[in-house]
């Protein structure tokens, strides 16, 4: 049986654990090495770091520093990847930790976050579900049992310093364009809860001050949130710096099609079962200039056309007010 190659102790601070990272810079050090062809485990903190508990109280909702978020377990150097390269990863298997067979999901407060529907739900709340095998249930929402399709909502590689810089000069420059906006259109570097994985005195301060948040996707990857990237995909990355850099984390147990609530997912800790692989020169050989994937074989896709706009729209609308006004957990 494959062992983890990176553990995280949910008792233990993430900013403790020097295999872990919250945002994206080229010169973050490698947590560890492996060759193409390893496949190896990767444990994860759910991406609040385990700040958001189980209990009845959405009081950590609404008081999340957001500014620490995501919580990534890596990055994880492949040996022979070099800028120009695909990296090509192969998902496994996922799975909820042992020790946290549970997860979470909540509404934002419209003063602290927020969401896409945050005028309509403006105040934090938050469901709590049992994780049994592959089915989820919550004393928070009774009578609803299902089963869930896991899957990272975020996973990618480093980007290099050309990159980077272009994040940051677009994202600023999208901020000003409208800097009171709830949600924000995008978030700057913030050094004061950067962890920078194994960065350590002036390089750690100055790679902060650069910093790519981990909220959006991006060319690398990064904050996808796909449903469908879940055990048995296969993800071509393109490999900006030598390594790669993989880093994954914010699994979910469940998610629709994509976040409206900004924490629609259920989220959880656990881990990744992963292949890595490389296709030298898969950039210019494929034109490959942002990661691709291929869903699992086991996947059914099934397109809905019928529906009119109206009835999209007010469906996820009319599923949340009925959860919100009377059952989820509201702060105290």
């Amino acid at each position: 049986m494959t062992e983890p190659l990176i553990k995280v102790d949910l008792n233990q601070s993430p900013y403790d654990n020097e295999n872990v990272h919250n945002r994206w810079h080229p010169d973050i050090p490698m947590a560890s090495w492996v060759k193409p062809g390893d496949d190896f485990i990767l444990e994860t903190y759910d991406w609040t770091g385990g700040f958001i508990k189980n209990n009845d109280s959405a009081d950590d909702v609404r008081d999340i520093d957001l500014s620490t978020v995501h919580f990534l377990t890596g990055p994880i150097g492949v040996h022979d990847a070099e800028p120009g390269d695909l990296l090509v990863v192969d998902l496994l298997d996922i799975g909820a930790k042992p020790d946290s067979l549970w997860g979470f999901n909540g509404f934002f407060s419209k003063k602290n976050g927020g969401g896409f529907l945050t005028d309509h739900f403006p105040e934090a709340q938050k469901s709590i579900w049992d994780i049994k095998g592959m089915f989820t249930e919550s004393r928070h929402v009774p009578g609803v049992k299902y089963a869930g399709l896991i899957h990272p909502g975020l996973i990618g590689c480093l980007p290099d310093p050309k990159m980077l810089a272009e994040w940051n000069r677009r994202e600023v420059g999208l901020i000003a364009t409208e800097p009171n906006r709830v949600p924000p259109l995008a978030n700057p570097p913030y050094p004061p809860t950067a962890h920078m994985g194994k960065m350590k005195g002036d390089a750690k301060a100055k790679a902060a001050a650069e910093a790519a948040r981990t909220v959006p996707p991006r060319e690398h990857g990064g904050n996808c949130d796909i449903k469908d990237l879940s055990r048995g995909s296969k993800i071509f990355f393109p490999v900006y710096v030598k390594g790669a850099g993989l880093s994954v984390g914010d699994l979910h147990f469940s998610q629709g099609d994509g976040e409206i609530t900004f924490c629609g997912a259920i989220e959880m800790a656990g881990w990744v079962h992963m292949r890595v692989s490389v296709i030298k020169n898969g950039m210019s050989t494929y034109g490959i200039k942002n990661p691709i994937f291929k869903p699992s074989p086991s996947h059914r896709t099934i397109t809905t056309t019928s529906f009119s706009r109206e009835f999209r729209l007010m469906r996820p609308v009319n599923s949340i007010t009925w959860m919100s006004t009377s059952l989820i957990a509201k702060p105290v």
